[in-house]
């Protein structure tokens, strides 16, 4: 064995061996799954401008994308535990189904109340799918070629951070923004009645003890995301700081409840504890999650106030993200466990590095500056994430590197959906509410973006307890 925890001739395994070996069927409908998740968020953030010019609600802008986190948080518990027990089939159709009555309700929407009730279902469905390609990687896929099938999905996230703003943007341009909800409502009826008719419902891999459904603990969670987002609609020092304290203690309850669930706790037994290799990767992820969201978040409105750009170019902007992703995850994707560590820390350093051109580009321009560092941040995760799961997981303590490799994704949605309630705190006390020229817009993404800046300096204060682990 090697000191990554992996046989020392699994060193390299070739896109040849891979496909010749793995079974194509069952990664083309891992691959599948995940299509509606990807294309759909780059969409809502090329509508997101027309959206709210037409149906108001600009204060709540975060919650669009920490609700549909808080979905996907909680679709991510679930999605796991249904699998084991019922097989691919029938998880895999009712999130399909939840994602296109989703899409309906906020196609029909009148008012932004309605666009974020549709955003949960949304996220409910698309996080499941998505979670459940992850389970489908660990359990139907030999370990040896885990990244490799990691840089498949990447691949496909590629196709949708292409074709997903061409989509936004035609609606926005030639018709409406609720054709393109229609759309995607469209698309996730007939991969429900796809998956229903012909995919195999048998289970993926062994199953696991039965658990209870952790709904107490994933409520608080939800909650302690809802107090935070909730302190920055109206921006007042008493009222935020009872709000975000509030929303903190949810989350000190959370986790005080899952440490105490023995076998049923949801995070490893030292998840809290930055010392340790749980700790710190969590932290780490959490940390660069929640500096990295501001550009989806919060960059569309931001790009066209200050720079005039039309809905496509943004969406390709946003989408730049997503395409280093890939471009670079497939690129790594052959590096030997030994690299893992350097990988990770390179991809998060070039994460960083983002934020800092986003703070200068995002007021000031030009745009193909923010479309370069919007292909930075994506290519940073791209490189750094198959590592850190592959890292983590190979050296977790027994028993808890499923686990650990569960928490990672649950964690980076976490992280998003808090960093999302975050950045409208931020936005809203910088006067994003009533910003009516560039320059005052201008001032709002300088308070945005140099707002990530503490965030990614925590994530990198964690990346050298995982560094240091395994030593």
């Amino acid at each position: 064995m090697s000191g990554t925890g992996l046989p020392a001739g699994a060193e390299f395994v070739s896109w040849r061996e891979f496909f010749g070996n793995v079974d194509r069927a069952k990664l083309l409908l891992v691959c599948l799954a995940v299509w509606l998740h990807a294309a759909d968020s780059l969409v809502v953030a090329t509508m997101l401008p027309a959206m709210v010019g037409e149906i108001g609600g600009q204060a709540f802008v975060g919650w669009i994308f920490a609700l549909y986190e808080i979905g996907s948080i909680v679709a991510g518990a679930a999605s796991a535990l249904l699998v084991m027990r019922r097989g691919l089939r029938l998880p895999m159709a009712m999130a399909a189904a939840l994602f296109a009555l989703g899409c309906t309700v906020s196609a029909l929407a009148p008012a932004m109340s309605e666009v974020l009730a549709g955003r949960v279902m949304q996220g409910l469905g698309g996080g499941g799918l998505v979670s459940m390609a992850f389970v489908a990687i660990n359990a139907v896929f030999p370990r040896r070629y885990t990244a490799r099938a990691m840089a498949a999905l990447s691949a496909l996230w590629g196709v949708s951070a292409f074709l997903g703003p061409l989509i936004g943007g035609f609606f926005v341009e030639h018709g409406s923004w609720r054709g393109g909800f229609w759309f995607f409502a469209a698309q996730a009826v007939a991969l429900c009645l796809w998956i229903t008719i012909i995919a195999s419902g048998k289970p993926l891999g062994a199953v696991a003890g039965a658990r209870r459904f952790p709904l107490a603990r994933l409520a608080l969670l939800s909650a302690a995301i809802l107090l935070v987002a909730s302190g920055g609609i109206s921006v007042a020092p008493l009222r935020t700081t009872m709000f975000i304290s509030a929303g903190f203690a949810c989350l000190g309850l959370f986790l005080w409840r899952d440490s105490r669930a023995g076998d049923e706790r949801l995070l490893p037994v030292d998840a809290v504890d930055p010392r340790g290799l749980a700790g710190a990767t969590l932290l780490m992820i959490l940390a660069f999650s929640m500096a990295t969201i501001a550009i989806t978040a919060f960059g569309p409105i931001l790009i066209t106030a200050i720079h005039g750009t039309d809905a496509l170019t943004v969406g390709y902007i946003i989408a730049c993200s997503s395409i280093g992703w890939t471009v670079l995850a497939v690129g790594v994707s052959g590096a030997p466990p030994r690299l893992d560590g350097v990988m990770v820390a390179s991809g998060m350093a070039m994460a960083t590095v983002s934020i800092l051109i986003f703070l200068y580009a995002v007021p000031n321009g030009p745009v193909w500056m923010i479309a370069v560092a919007a292909f930075l941040e994506g290519g940073g995760f791209g490189i750094a994430w198959t590592f850190v799961i592959r890292r983590a997981t190979a050296l977790a303590r027994d028993g808890d590197a499923a686990r650990l490799a569960g928490a990672i994704p649950t964690v980076s949605r976490l992280g998003y959906a808090l960093g999302a309630a975050y950045l409208g705190i931020v936005a809203n006390a910088s006067g994003f509410l009533t910003m009516a020229t560039a320059a005052e817009a201008g001032l709002v993404a300088r308070a945005v973006f140099l707002s990530c800046l503490p965030l990614a300096a925590i994530g990198f204060w964690a990346l050298g307890g995982f560094m240091r682990a395994g030593r």
